[in-house]
């Protein structure tokens, strides 16, 4: 396999973009990654484009060929993603192998979601799962959760908030968040209860936007004019769905930073930040711990000692996260490489890491018998 690099990013503002569509969307952030990567798209051999909703909320489908054809890019090869919440980073899966395996050296991924609804409107998705069925959604799947965390470990209210508090803090330094508010603990505590013990502001918000990335082999890389930043591991997994309803982690997760790690030759120590699945405050703190960033049970240590803030030993969100910086859903695993790709080249202005060379991106989505239905972990490097 040859190795793989980022050569260009780009990305939208995330919020509300009414007067946006998909294609308008996915052209801004295109544009802004063929511009980064010094190139010209009739350079980009392949295309695949994450997008999770647009077939139940836009009826449309073909979303990748859409938006790559309003910047130039046509008679390629182009695959269209759905895997939830993974959608973005599973298509980046996909290009990596395409590249990795020597079937093309350049190719553009896409994540593109229109995902904001009417306030009130509940987004009808998963259905064939006997438990959505039943009621379930996720606030309340999370809410279940998080009461079982701090159950079996401790974990408190106040330190799920301080997550809220950190990515929030965090996303005010970033001009492409949603959110640009800093929040108390006690805001976060006393907004509105959605699923015990979650409130409004533990909740990711449904965002629209875009990310986009151009990846390339080491014979295109080493023509660049700066140093890109490779891809050391990219690994995509679903679960065994055999957990014995375990709610105070994911197995699918655990194997995919194993095989990341691994993959790599790295561990959880050398990880210098990383964007996690922040979808709720609890999220982030079970992140923690299957991400082996600490013993099972002690993520909310971690966030008590300061450690993933930024100016701690390890940042987590530094962009905000889904948290402040939104989540249009097929789009969030391609931002977080846009982020990474900036710490690693010292160009995330006020919200950078300082040292960064290593970094982690993890997202996941959907979710069977108590497991998730697809979850990523990329892993990034620069000299």
């Amino acid at each position: 396999m040859r190795d793989v690099f980022v050569l260009g990013v780009g990305m939208t503002e995330f919020g509300k973009h009414p007067d946006l569509s998909l294609q308008d969307l996915g052209r801004q952030a295109c544009q802004a990654a063929i511009e980064d990567a010094s190139i010209k798209p009739a350079q980009i051999e392949a295309g695949y484009c994450g997008n999770a909703l647009a077939s139940v909320l836009q009826h449309t489908t073909s979303v990748g060929q859409s938006a790559f054809w309003e910047v130039g890019i046509h008679k390629i090869p182009v695959v269209n993603v759905e895997n939830t919440c993974a959608s973005g980073s599973t298509a980046l899966h996909e290009a990596w192998k395409s590249v990795a395996g020597g079937f093309c050296d350049v190719a553009i991924v896409l994540g593109v979601e229109k995902s904001v609804m009417p306030k009130g409107t509940a987004l009808n998705v998963g259905m064939a799962n006997l438990e959505a069925q039943l009621g379930d959604i996720f606030p309340g799947t999370f809410g279940m959760m998080a009461t079982r965390h701090m159950k079996e470990y401790g974990t408190t209210r106040e330190q799920m908030a301080q997550v809220s508090v950190k990515n929030h803090l965090n996303g005010s330094l970033n001009p492409f968040a949603q959110f640009q508010k800093i929040l108390s603990v006690e805001e976060v505590l006393s907004s509105p209860m959605i699923a015990d013990p979650l409130t409004l502001f533990s909740c990711c918000p449904n965002s629209d936007g875009a990310a986009a990335l151009v990846i390339c082999s080491d014979d295109v890389a080493r023509q660049a004019s700066r140093k890109s930043v490779r891809i050391a591991a990219s690994v995509l997994t679903t679960g065994g769905y055999d957990n014995q309803r375990d709610l105070t982690g994911w197995e699918a997760e655990r194997s995919a930073a194993e095989q990341a790690y691994e993959f790599a030759g790295l561990g959880p120590s050398d990880i210098d930040c990383a964007e996690v699945h922040d979808a709720f405050t609890i999220c982030e703190i079970m992140h923690y711990e299957g991400l082996c960033f600490c013993p099972k049970g002690e993520g909310g240590l971690l966030v008590d000692e300061g450690i993933t803030a930024l100016g701690g030993a390890l940042p987590v969100n530094p962009s905000g996260g889904l948290l402040s910086k939104g989540h249009p859903v097929g789009a969030s695993g391609v931002a977080q490489i846009v982020e990474l790709t900036w710490q690693l080249r010292n160009e995330a202005g006020k919200r950078q890491v300082e040292n960064a060379r290593i970094a982690l991106a993890q997202i996941m989505g959907g979710s069977q018998q108590g497991d998730v239905c697809a979850s990523t972990v990329h892993i990034l490097t620069i000299d």
